[in-house]
Formats: structure tokens, C-alpha cells, sequence
């Protein structure tokens, strides 16, 4: 794996060799998100070795790279999800690039069903903590100490600090701002009446079909995170409960003007 690692960082840095300070991750339906940063390159997944190739409708697949806040970032405009048939490390193998290409701090955002009644479709949620029983592990076999310790603490895999950072800047701008629990599923059916219910009193507020090995292996190379949910459908509710992937994008679609603000902002004060 480390080799594929710096084949692959190899290959960026002769494109693109500035060393950028903080990764972001667009979910379903974010991509335009990069419309905001000054673009100074753009490489396509299939052309970076080792790299998958995004296969689901919303995922661009490109690394941006460019500047936004002030700083120099790289985006991930699409991800990975198991749910494609990537193996775990295959869905966590650019988070491992950004980090070896030198970031500090990584964005994640996702689109997410709502599980708490309190919610309603476009609201924003910070992730404050999440519930990975149901995704594989991406950490399960050989450790490298070159990318972390065998059993990394995840007490606190989302930044307490950036949270309460996400908040100032959502009141300041007049941003309703929800905080909770994420779930994280393999899909990539939409969870059935039961599965909400039981994901609810298990402890979460919103389900998703990314993030959590993303989160897991930026904690385990001592990368800080900050993640962000964009309530796209609720899945607790009483009426027909039918969700189309359409009706996802369109709602994240609506919901990122707001997102992009907290995330330039978030980065700014880096």
C-alpha cells in the first residue's frame, strides 16, 4: 500500500507540486462547491496511478487543486463508497493520498437521510460522532506504523474545536446548524421503515453510505476532521416513505450554498 501511496503522490506532484494544507470531500450532489475555489489544477481519477474511478451519478471524479480561504487545498470532487464493490481500502486510498501529499486537516460532507424528527430536508448537521457497526472497518488486517497505530483512539473523531467553530460562523450568517450522530450503512438500498427506527434508538440522526471510513483513516494518520451532513430525505416520517436518488441531489443541490459558506469560512480560520 505505501508504495501505491507514492506512486500515486509521485504522479500528482509532477503535475500540481504545491503542498496543500487541508483535503475536502464532496458528497452526492456537491461538486459545484469547487466553483468557489481558485482552480490551479484538475486531474482526473483514471489518470492518477492506483486510483479508483467514480461510478455514481453526482461524483465528478476529479482532484482539485487550488486555493479557498486563503489556503491551499485539494478537493475531492467525487468519492468512493463500498457500495461500487471498492474493496475498503480502495475506498480510503485518497484520503491516504492527501495526507502523504501533506494535509493537516480534512472537510468531509455527505448527503444523509434525516432520522431525527427535529430535522427537515436541507437542514445541515455537523457530525459530532458516528455509529460504524455496520460498515467494514478499512484498518482490518496488516497495520503499517508509517500510517498509524494498530488501534487507533476514536474518543473524539470529529474536532470539538472545528464544531464549535462550524457554529459561530452558521449563527453569524443566519444558518440553522443541527449537531449529531451519523450512522454509516454499506447501501446501496435506502434503509427500510424498520432500519430507520432501529438506527434511531440506536443512537443516530442521520444514515449515510460514506464518510465513516473516511473519517476512520484520516483519525488513524493523525488527520483532524470536521464533517458535515446535508439532510437530503427523511427516512422517520409517516407519509409514503419513497426516496429516489434525483430527489437527493436536488436537495443537496439546494443546501450548498450554505455549506460551501461554512467550509470557506472553516478553512479561512485554519
Amino acid at each position: 500500500m505505501i508504495k501505491q501511496i507514492n506512486e500515486a503522490v509521485e504522479y500528482i506532484q509532477a503535475i500540481y507540486a504545491t503542498a496543500p494544507q487541508v483535503g475536502i470531500v464532496l458528497g452526492s450532489g456537491l461538486g459545484s462547491f469547487t466553483a468557489e475555489m481558485k482552480v490551479e489544477a484538475a486531474i482526473d481519477y483514471a489518470d492518477i496511478p492506483h486510483f479508483p474511478v467514480s461510478t455514481v451519478k453526482g461524483h465528478s471524479g476529479k482532484l482539485i487543486f487550488g486555493e479557498l480561504g486563503g489556503k491551499k487545498v485539494v478537493a475531492m470532487a467525487g468519492r468512493f463508497h463500498y457500495y461500487e464493490g471498492y474493496s475498503p481500502e480502495e475506498v480510503v486510498f485518497p484520503i491516504r493520498v492527501m495526507k502523504f501529499l501533506g494535509i493537516t486537516t480534512i472537510l468531509i460532507s455527505n448527503a444523509a437521510g434525516g432520522m431525527n424528527a427535529g430535522f427537515a430536508v436541507g437542514d445541515l448537521m455537523a457530525i459530532n460522532d458516528h455509529i460504524s457497526f455496520f460498515a467494514v472497518n478499512p484498518l482490518i488486517g496488516e497495520n503499517s506504523e508509517k500510517l498509524g497505530p494498530r488501534f487507533p483512539d476514536m474518543s473524539e473523531p470529529y474536532s470539538k474545536a472545528l464544531i464549535a467553530k462550524a457554529k459561530t460562523i452558521a449563527a453569524a450568517a443566519n444558518i440553522t446548524l443541527r449537531e449529531g450522530v451519523y450512522c454509516g450503512v454499506t447501501g446501496p438500498t435506502f434503509e427500510t421503515r424498520a432500519e430507520y427506527k432501529f438506527l434511531h434508538i440506536a443512537g443516530g440522526d442521520a444514515v449515510g453510505m460514506s464518510t465513516v471510513q473516511e473519517v476512520i483513516t484520516a483519525v488513524h494518520m493523525g488527520v483532524t476532521v470536521f464533517a458535515m451532513s446535508v439532510i437530503t430525505d427523511l427516512g422517520i416520517r409517516e407519509e409514503e416513505n419513497k426516496i429516489t436518488h434525483e430527489e437527493v441531489l436536488q436537495a443537496a443541490k439546494e443546501a450548498e450554498p450554505k455549506l460551501t459558506l461554512i467550509f470557506k469560512e472553516l478553512i479561512a480560520g485554519l
